[in-house]
């Protein structure tokens, strides 16, 4: 379950931020400037041989005003993220100030001495200054991003930086989202509530509609419109030889049109959306069909929209696409794996017990690119709800079903809490190649030490049904944004003899 450091992606993501990073060195006065100039250079070859494509702080900070200066400098050049770098011990004062004022996430990390031969003359001491500095940050309040391993040469720092890129990538996005829903929770979906203060703490919009709306904004947009025809087009060579419903497109092309419209017109403040929508029971009979391909397209195109106006998943959903720069999914942690379905070797099992393999479950909303088979069907379970099962499928088709397809997941999920809270909990594992032998969207799932997970980190911590589901090891960089965003109760699977608080240990 290893992560392998990547920088940012180098083309822009839709609805996401695109990091400018800045390399800020820092000297104190009683040091030579010039050791930091110099390893300031070796950093910014470094992370440009990793990839990334910093810029480099022309102002060493030795005082309050060149601080003052430097942040004055990386925000003319565009920089809405930095790295503190103490080539040598730094003034903890003045570093602390940039960090205070500038308007983006900070990252802070020191200069390892290179060799014996340095240490005679130009020894930096910043494994020192580090401390000072962290003692600074903390007597202002600051939350400064320092990685595990903070203090290093410019090839183990630039990995370093490579990840925090990452991290920053998540929380700006999050600064600057708005979520948008429509319509209230269903009825006997109160595990979906989503108290918003919390978000509104981390600086989230939330606008929140009525599933009439919804309907007048569907209803505003008619088949003939240019727009609606692309879609249409865009659907048919999507679904290909899936394309089980070809009449029913038109109308799911004008709610996708719709959606888009929507949001683009009331952003306002924000730079980002994500959807939390109503999808049942009232949806079907006014709109004509189920909501999950569109949903499914809207994700692949980097908006999530979470299903039974699940504000929290939404959320989650969009961490996972900031965190890994692809397409994610909403999943019913759903039911257990039976006996004669589960592999027999622990390899062919990814490391999981049997008791640790899940079936991850949704109606049809996960994106076409993540499936290894799908096909455009109907809902069973709202089928048997709302229609005539003896007569073929109408209200109740759209949905996208098949078999996810196998390879390394993250399951995660950001939660407000209803005394007030945020919590979160995150695992990896791996999806199965097994077919699940069963309708909807699904795959089945192997995280080592899932079942004592589920029992005493999910159930206790009260978590609801929706997990949302990345589709690459994102753990690292979800537990360090997440930490970053004030969150302290982040739980992740823990292996055997370690006990959970409140697990029976006899």
């Amino acid at each position: 379950m290893s992560e392998k450091t990547k920088s940012a992606p180098k083309t822009r993501l839709r609805n996401a931020p695109k990091v400018k990073l800045a390399l800020v060195g820092v000297s104190r006065d009683c040091f030579d400037a010039g050791i930091t100039k110099r390893r300031l250079k070796s950093l910014a070859r470094a992370c440009r041989d990793a990839g990334g494509r910093p810029y480099t702080c022309k102002t060493i900070i030795e005082n309050e005003t060149d601080a003052m200066t430097a942040l004055g400098e990386v925000i003319d050049a565009g920089c809405n993220a930095a790295v503190i770098y103490l080539g040598n011990f730094g003034p903890e004062g003045p570093l602390a100030i940039f960090a205070e004022e500038f308007p983006g996430p900070v990252m802070a990390c020191a200069a390892g001495e290179e060799s014996t031969a340095a240490l005679a003359s130009d020894r930096g001491d910043a494994y020192c200054g580090l401390l000072n500095a962290s003692y600074n940050f903390n007597l202002r309040n600051l939350n400064v991003y320092i990685p595990a391993a903070p203090v290093g040469l410019s090839d183990h720092l630039a990995g370093e930086i490579a990840h925090f890129e990452t991290v920053a990538r998540v929380l700006l996005g999050v600064w600057d989202l708005k979520i948008f829903t429509f319509g209230p929770r269903p009825q006997d979906f109160y595990a979906c509530n989503a108290p918003i203060k919390q978000l509104y703490d981390l600086g989230i919009e939330v606008m929140e509609n009525s599933e009439l709306d919804l309907l007048g904004l569907f209803n505003a947009v008619e088949e003939k419109d240019s727009a609606v025809r692309r879609t249409v087009k865009s659907m048919t060579a999507e679904l290909g030889e899936g394309n089980t419903y070809p009449d029913l497109l038109p109308k799911l092309a004008r709610f996708e049109v719709a959606l888009k419209r929507f949001a683009a017109e009331n952003l306002g403040s924000r730079q980002f959306a994500v959807f939390a929508n109503k999808c049942w029971p009232a949806f079907e009979g006014h709109f004509g069909f189920v909501p999950c391909y569109v949903n499914s397209r809207m994700s692949a195109q980097g908006i999530p929209i979470s299903c039974e106006v699940d504000i929290y998943g939404a959320f989650s959903e969009y961490l996972g696409y900031l965190a890994t720069g692809k397409p994610v999914t909403l999943l019913d942690l759903d039911n257990d794996v039976p006996p004669d379905m589960a592999p027999k070797s622990k390899t062919a099992r990814k490391g999981a017990a049997p008791q640790d393999l899940f079936i991850g479950f949704h109606c049809g909303n996960t994106p076409s690119s993540c499936m290894k088979n799908c096909a455009m069907n109907f809902q069973v379970i709202m089928n048997r709800l709302m229609e005539d099962p003896s007569q073929a499928p109408d209200i109740t088709r759209g949905t996208l079903e098949g078999q996810i397809a196998p390879g390394p997941t993250t399951v995660f999920r950001l939660q407000g809490t209803a005394d007030g809270e945020l919590a979160a909990y995150i695992s990896q594992g791996e999806i199965l190649d097994i077919d699940p032998c069963t309708f909807g969207g699904l795959g089945v799932f192997a995280i080592p030490d899932f079942a004592r997970f589920y029992r005493y980190a999910l159930i206790e911590g009260a978590f609801p049904h929706h997990a949302a589901v990345a589709f690459e090891h994102a753990g690292k960089v979800l537990f360090d944004a997440i930490s970053m965003m004030g969150v302290d109760d982040i739980a992740t699977p823990l292996p055997p003899g370690m006990p959970y608080p409140g697990e029976n240990r006899f």
